[in-house]
C-alpha cells in the first residue's frame, strides 16, 4: 500500500477532475494522493485556492482514503523558484515539488539547485542529477523522486545511484496525469527495482511517502 506526493487534475494538464483522480488513485489501492497541479506565477493562486477548496470538502466525507494539496512548479526562471516556493507556503500548500531537469523536456539549466537551495518538499524527476546537487538535496532534506512516469523514468537508475552515494531520500511516484498512469503498489516495486534499487531501500522509500503524506495531513488537519 502506497501514497502518491505528485499527480495532476484538470487545473493544470490532468485529464480526470480532483475527485476522479481521488477516485481512480482509491481504487487503485492508494491510501491517499496529493495534488500536485502545474504552476507558476500566472496560476499560482486560483490553482491553490481550487484544491484546496475540494481537499476540504472532499476530506470531510473520506475516513479512511486523504487528500492533501500541493503544487508542482514548473519550467519557471530558476530565480523565480524561491519565491513561488514562499508563497504556495503562505497560501496553505502542504508540500511543493518542482518539475526538475528531466531529459525529456528543455528544463532551464540550474533548476534543481534552485529547488534544492529553495528547501522544496521533492524534486521530481531531477534527469541527470549531479552529485553535488544530491548532496546539497541530502543536506536540505529535499526528497529526489523516482518516477513511474513514461520517459521521466529512463533515469531513475542514475537518480538512485546518487541519492545513495550522497546519502539524499528518495520518494516513489505516479507524476498521474491520467487514469492509466497509476500503476499500483506491484509495479512501482517493479519499477524501483529496475532501476537497481534493493528491496531495503524500496520500503524505506515507500515508507518516506508515508512520512510526508501522514506529517502533512496531521499538520495541516487533514
Amino acid at each position: 500500500m502506497i501514497y502518491d506526493l505528485h499527480t495532476h487534475s484538470t487545473h493544470s494538464d490532468g485529464m480526470l477532475i480532483p475527485a476522479e483522480v481521488a477516485r481512480t488513485a482509491q481504487v487503485q489501492g492508494y491510501l491517499g494522493i496529493a495534488l500536485t497541479d502545474h504552476v507558476d506565477s500566472s496560476n499560482i493562486y486560483q490553482v491553490l485556492q481550487a484544491n484546496l477548496k475540494f481537499k476540504e470538502w472532499f476530506n470531510k466525507s473520506s475516513d479512511d482514503f486523504k487528500v492533501i494539496v500541493g503544487v508542482e512548479i514548473t519550467h519557471v526562471n530558476p530565480k523565480d523558484i524561491a519565491p513561488l516556493t514562499k508563497i504556495a507556503r503562505d497560501n496553505g500548500a502542504d508540500i511543493v515539488v518542482v518539475h526538475g531537469e528531466t531529459i525529456s523536456e528543455p528544463v532551464a539549466s540550474g533548476t534543481n539547485r534552485a529547488a534544492i537551495e529553495a528547501y522544496v518538499d521533492i524534486l521530481a524527476h531531477p534527469g541527470l542529477i549531479s552529485y553535488e546537487d544530491a548532496c546539497c538535496a541530502a543536506e536540505n532534506n529535499v526528497y529526489l523522486e523516482i518516477t513511474t512516469r513514461k520517459s521521466h523514468s529512463y533515469t531513475n537508475a542514475h537518480v538512485a545511484n546518487m541519492a545513495g552515494k550522497a546519502g539524499a531520500n528518495l520518494v516513489i511516484d505516479n507524476d498521474a496525469h491520467s487514469p492509466s498512469d497509476f500503476v499500483g503498489s506491484e509495479k512501482a516495486f517493479k519499477i524501483m527495482l529496475g532501476a537497481g534499487i534493493s528491496d531495503n531501500e524500496i520500503k524505506n522509500i515507500i515508507n518516506n511517502n508515508k512520512i510526508i503524506f501522514e506529517k502533512a495531513v496531521g499538520g495541516k488537519n487533514g
